[in-house]
């Protein structure tokens, strides 16, 4: 543990054209030595010396000689400079066994980068990843601190520090959690998460965990509350089951209660509860006021709210008519009820509208996986086959990986279309998005 500042270069890969490094000379190949005097760590060191509006650098050329450069440029300009590695450093991987991971819950002979555990906090400002703190050192936060990083979001699960050593299956997780504390004293943002596990830290166990984190606000900014996921392949870990309606009642209850404290006492909600134990608990869903602005929506917290609200807007703004269009729609099982309410409030407006919604079962994982993001190509190939006639088929993009049209068991959306026989429209997840793809447009 504790990387340090390291006596090596990073090779670049691009220069982007009209940069400021290609009108320097810059070249794919030279090697970044140090800017402004220090070495560069990794990404973190290269953007926050890199904003600076005068700068050194220091570059060894593919001929080894090297350079020293005098730039001058506004404040967070990009240089335009790609690294073969964008962490510009090996990533850490996650030291911990908790009894929740859902990585060891994957079946066999999936591609390895799916088997790969990240724990890097740097991970956590770059893409919003959740951290244990536990691969973290004095290092680590003097430079959070120092470089004013932020948010940074923490997965809790417990504040109890022997529970938390349990649940982690590492003897220094309690020990992390004083990290914490040097954050909020130095005001750095966070956001938290607690995966809870039943009859683990639900109960006496949240309340614990939701006083002792009421004190960090309101640099804590939110905490969410989801419930573990499980699937199939559970041999040999843990034995967890899944919540029940009026165990999914009771944490809602309890996290209403510590809202209402919350904003009372700083304006902010404070602790959310994932959308999963509103369908289990057969409850409403929360206004869009008291999400504070969705700061957990990447955590499966408010999207279904903000679904609702997106489409039913887009819905008003529509002049209605003749529409007459045959349409298929596949999402999980969890949020087919959704899309359902949805489309019947588009089919008021559009009396020649047809549009199913096909949920489809997690045979791949498991029954109690009931997300869209974990849908299979192969479990929807399996049950929409000879389904949809030449109607068109529509799948949100989180069944897929981003930025790629592949599917998370690496089956293709072509391979789907073909054994489909049907035209396959990716749908962004906003409700926009959605009611446009529905009409055609």
């Amino acid at each position: 543990m504790g990387n340090r500042p390291k006596e090596r270069g990073h090779e670049i890969c691009q220069v982007l054209p009209g940069s400021i490094a290609e009108e320097m000379g810059l070249e794919p190949g030279d090697v970044l030595l140090s800017m402004n005097g220090s070495p560069v760590e990794d990404v973190l060191d290269y953007q926050y010396l890199g904003n600076e509006e005068y700068l050194e650098l220091l570059v060894r050329k593919a001929d080894g000689e090297e350079w020293e450069l005098e730039i001058e440029k506004e404040f967070e300009e990009d240089l335009g400079l790609v690294f073969a590695n964008g962490l510009m450093d090996e990533y850490r991987s996650c030291r911990n066994q908790c009894i929740f991971c859902f990585i060891d819950q994957m079946p066999p002979g999936m591609r390895k980068t799916l088997y790969f555990k990240d724990d890097d906090s740097r991970l956590s400002f770059l893409q919003g990843n959740y951290v244990t703190l536990t691969n973290m050192d004095s290092h680590d936060v003097e430079r959070i601190i120092r470089y004013r990083l932020s948010p940074i979001n923490i997965s809790f699960q417990t504040t109890n520090p022997e529970l938390r050593c349990r649940m982690l299956h590492n003897r220094f997780a309690g020990e992390a959690l004083k990290k914490v504390d040097q954050l909020y004293e130095a005001g750095i943002e966070m956001n938290g998460q607690i995966v809870l596990c039943r009859g683990v830290n639900d109960g006496e166990e949240l309340e614990r965990s939701l006083s002792d984190l009421f004190r960090y606000l309101p640099c804590l900014r939110s905490v969410s509350v989801v419930p573990v996921g499980l699937t199939r392949y559970r041999e040999g870990l843990c034995p967890l089951t899944p919540f029940t309606k009026e165990e999914a009642r009771r944490v809602l209850a309890t996290i209403r209660r510590w809202q209402e404290r919350a904003y009372e006492a700083y304006g902010l909600h404070f602790v959310h509860g994932g959308d999963e134990w509103y369908f289990l608990a057969e409850e409403p869903f929360p206004e869009a006021d008291n999400y504070d602005g969705y700061l957990q929506l990447e955590n499966g917290v408010g999207m279904v709210r903000l679904l609702l609200d997106e489409s039913r807007e887009a819905i008003r703004a529509l002049p209605g008519g003749g529409c007459r269009r045959d349409v298929a729609i596949a999402t999980g099982q969890l949020a087919a009820p959704v899309l359902r309410e949805i489309l019947g409030e588009l089919g008021e407006k559009y009396p020649g509208l047809k549009a199913e919604v096909f949920p489809i079962r997690n045979d791949f994982f498991g029954e109690q996986i009931t997300v869209a993001g974990l849908v299979t190509g192969q479990d929807l190939v399996a049950q929409l086959r000879g389904r949809l006639g030449n109607r068109p088929l529509l799948i949100p993009d989180t069944m897929l990986r981003e930025g790629q049209e592949v599917f998370l068991d690496d089956f293709t959306v072509s391979q789907a279309e073909e054994a489909l026989q049907t035209r396959i429209t990716v749908v962004k997840s906003g409700g926009q998005d959605l009611i446009a793809a529905v009409l055609g447009e």
